[in-house]
């Protein structure tokens, strides 16, 4: 029987151990946590996004950091795999608004409790409490020196995100002390931090079905709709958050962005011009502060105000029609600078990691290092918001587990 060790105990970890195990592998997982699966605990707000209902195609064009290295895993195991999955483990699954799935009970706990139900059906051994201190290839050394050998070894122990949850990068360190490169890591899904006043003004506001674009210079990086919020330091939210895997790279290097809020993406200038009408229309003898609020929450009134053409205290038959479409422009067009990245304790995951490019994309396993594999978020690869990077974790782990079973059997034929 192939004894394999699996290092890690999130979501990449379990999964693995699970579909090694039920291979006919002897299975061995150390966490060095009091519990697993800590930060799929607070995933999706404590509800666990835990896939993308969609197809491979799907998948990978939500990927940002080497999306093509993914295609077999994507294909070997799909989300419907894994939704399948936890279903027969008794997680019963719901899919909402952009193809997001979540656990019908809205609680991350169903999540792992349904792979920890199939870690125990499969006899995983699970020492929790266990910090891995060397990786050894065949084998791991563990911080008070104890050595538990194996055929395989499968590292899966995330990034940097969440240090709180244990994701403190020991991972990058067992594969640079094997030879393996690792590339810059950086903080990804995070809120952005902007430059003007007037945002921590609307701290709190959150704002739903508005579209955000980001400009460097006059290309546009990125451009997306959807919810965010307004915070005391600057935006957040889904919308947010999948911007910052498009556009960290280059706030990275320092860089501030242009970036603008269409308020009300579902009308056209034209559309949004008849609308304002519409209000001055039975109101010519008003103020305008006391006139426009109807468009807009309460928060962000005094500040578009503020920004716009128009004086607050003008009454509305002396607006010109240039004021009135100059306004209308704003609100297809509110504009602030985007100046920074929020750090890994805000980050849902994390960018860089394990080089792909030292990796078996069909199976996980080391190129320099036979029966060492890397999986999940240790790996050189993210995605934006939505379950996708979750998938990433399920579909990489599928492979190395199939694999370290396959090896082990060509190896005694």
């Amino acid at each position: 029987m192939n004894k394999v060790i699996v290092v890690g105990g999130g979501a990449a970890g379990m999964l693995a151990s699970i579909i090694a195990a039920k291979n006919g592998c002897a299975v061995t997982l150390f966490e060095k946590n009091e519990k697993l699966g800590k930060k799929i605990y607070i995933t999706g707000k404590g509800r666990c996004n835990v896939t993308n209902n969609c197809d491979p195609e799907e998948l990978l064009h939500a990927v940002v950091s080497n999306p093509k290295f993914l295609y077999s895993a994507f294909y070997s195991f799909s989300s419907q795999d894994m939704m399948q999955l936890l279903e027969d483990a008794g997680v019963p699954l719901k899919t909402e608004r952009g193809n997001r799935v979540f656990p019908v009970s809205d609680h991350s706990s169903d999540i792992i409790h349904g792979l920890e139900r199939l870690m125990r059906k499969y006899r995983v051994q699970i020492h929790l409490r266990s910090e891995v201190k060397n990786g050894i290839v065949t084998g791991i050394q563990l911080t008070d020196n104890k050595v538990s050998t194996a055929d395989a070894v499968i590292v899966a122990t995330g990034g940097l995100s969440y240090p709180t949850t244990g994701s403190t990068g020991d991972g990058y360190r067992f594969a640079a002390e094997t030879g393996h490169t690792v590339t810059e890591c950086m903080p990804s899904l995070v809120p952005l931090t902007t430059k003007e006043a007037y945002i921590p003004l609307m701290k709190g506001l959150s704002l739903r079905n508005v579209e955000l674009t980001v400009k460097r210079g006059k290309k546009t990086v990125y451009q997306d709709f959807g919810e965010m919020m307004f915070t005391h330091f600057g935006i957040t939210g889904p919308l947010v958050l999948s911007a910052s895997a498009r556009i960290g790279k280059f706030l990275q290097k320092g860089e501030e962005l242009d970036a603008y809020l269409d308020l009300k993406p579902a009308l056209s200038h034209e559309q949004l011009d008849d609308r304002i009408l519409r209000e001055f229309s039975s109101t010519q003898n008003k103020q305008f502060k006391n006139v426009i609020g109807v468009l807009f929450p309460s928060s962000l009134t005094p500040v578009i105000i503020g920004l716009g053409p128009i004086p607050e205290d003008k009454v509305i038959h002396d607006i010109s029609r240039e004021e009135r479409m100059a306004f209308g422009s704003l609100i297809k067009s509110f504009p602030f600078t985007i100046t920074g990245l929020g750090g890994f304790s805000e980050a849902v995951i994390t960018r860089g990691g394990v080089s792909v490019r030292e990796i078996q994309p069909g199976t996980m396993e080391s190129k320099k290092i036979k029966n060492l594999y890397f999986i999940g978020e240790v790996l050189d690869l993210d995605a934006v918001t939505g379950g996708y990077n979750l998938q990433i974790a399920w579909s990489t782990a599928y492979l190395a587990a199939t694999d370290v079973c396959r090896n082990k059997q060509e190896d005694t034929q």
